[in-house]
């Protein structure tokens, strides 16, 4: 009878099999997570930038201090309508 045993086996060479499949699982893993985790940052974001955040319009300035009490709505109407002139949609930000 004629077996594997006998005739030398496969040798050290079967061990190379499981090991190869288990690195292509481990590496396909690797890149799914590291895929799914640049996909939620957004693509083109690098990251360690850190942006700081633009300077706020005199519009959403005077939106807060309304919001929070600082100015009542006479006042900020008043405020409002001035600043519509100057930095609303229609003109560049410039003084006429």
């Amino acid at each position: 009878m004629n077996t594997l045993a006998y005739s030398g086996g496969p040798g050290p060479w079967i061990l190379l099999f499981p090991l190869f499949w288990a690195a292509v699982a481990i590496g396909g893993v690797t890149l799914l997570r590291r895929t799914v985790r640049r996909g939620r940052r957004g693509r083109w974001q690098a990251r360690t930038t850190q942006e700081a955040p633009a300077e706020a319009s005199p519009i959403t300035l005077l939106g807060r201090r309304f919001a929070a009490g600082e100015v009542d709505e006479d006042e900020y109407w008043r405020r409002l309508s001035v600043l519509d002139e100057q930095f609303g949609r229609g003109s560049k930000g410039g003084v006429a």
